[in-house]
Parts: structure tokens; C-alpha cells; sequence
């Protein structure tokens, strides 16, 4: 008998750098999701110098199971994160091995996006930092992705 508890589900943050600060914070309100090991969650701030970024960056996304959109217009003007790690996470999610999820951080026209099809956190589709208190926001967003992890469990 298998008495050992299922491995954490793999997050991988596709964000633009100039919102880190989101991203940190967004990763603060997963503590919980993390403690009790439900998800592990890898941003590129994980790769270790010397090692070759790009290649890092593939493996973490081509194995992770959760791929956060951090969106904003710096997320859109990235050619990096729209082009190449948003689009092959879209590919893996319409193969069904990953869920994508899009995070509205700040107000962007994303109606044409190519992930526009896609249920956006935080509710009612309103960006984090329109919020009048952020922990309210995040805590909307943990909230929205602790049911994608019990779907995904």
C-alpha cells in the first residue's frame, strides 16, 4: 500500500521582470499552498549562475503543471515572455498537460490577446492594482488558484 502523499503541483511564473514586486507578492499569498506542499512554485530568479537561463527556463516550463500569466502591458510588450514562453505554455494547456492561468496585475487592453479565451484572475477580470486593498486582490487570486489545484490534484 501507497501511503506517501502526492508531489506538489509545479507553478511556473511567466512574468516580466519590471513586475517582480507583484510576482514576489503574489508568491507570499501561495505560502499556504506551498506549506502544505499542494504546489512548488520556480521563477527564473531560481536559475543559478553559470547555468544556461534559456534552457532552464524550457525545462521548468515544459514540466511545470500550473503556468501563471503575470499580465501587464510590460508582460504584452514583452517579446520573450508573449512570443515564446506564453505561447508554448498556451500550447501545453491546449494539449492538456498544463493549466494556464492569467493574472491581470495592471489594467491592459488584452481583449485580442491569445489568451483571451482563458477565465483571468482576480475576479471579474479587474487588474490587482485597481484594488483599494491588494491583500484583497491576492487573496482573491490564492483563492481562485487553490480550486484549479484541487481540480488538478
Amino acid at each position: 500500500m501507497n501511503t506517501s502523499a502526492p508531489k506538489p503541483l509545479k507553478l511556473f511564473y511567466c512574468y516580466a521582470r519590471v513586475d517582480k514586486a507583484y510576482r514576489d507578492e503574489l508568491d507570499n499569498h501561495l505560502s499556504g499552498l506551498k506549506r502544505s506542499h499542494q504546489i512548488a512554485s520556480w521563477s527564473d530568479r531560481e536559475i543559478s549562475p553559470g547555468v544556461e537561463w534559456e534552457t532552464a527556463i524550457d525545462k521548468e516550463l515544459n514540466t511545470a503543471h500550473i503556468v501563471l500569466l503575470l499580465v501587464s502591458s510590460s508582460f504584452m510588450a514583452s517579446d520573450y515572455c508573449y512570443s515564446i514562453e506564453m505561447k508554448r505554455a498556451l500550447e501545453r494547456h491546449k494539449a492538456g498537460e498544463a493549466r494556464v492561468v492569467p493574472i491581470l496585475l495592471r489594467a491592459v487592453d488584452w481583449e485580442d490577446a491569445l489568451f483571451s479565451n482563458l477565465q483571468v484572475l482576480p475576479s471579474d477580470a479587474r487588474p490587482i492594482s485597481r484594488w483599494s486593498d491588494r491583500d484583497d486582490a491576492f487573496e482573491d487570486v490564492a483563492k481562485g488558484l487553490r480550486k484549479v489545484v484541487k481540480e488538478l490534484q
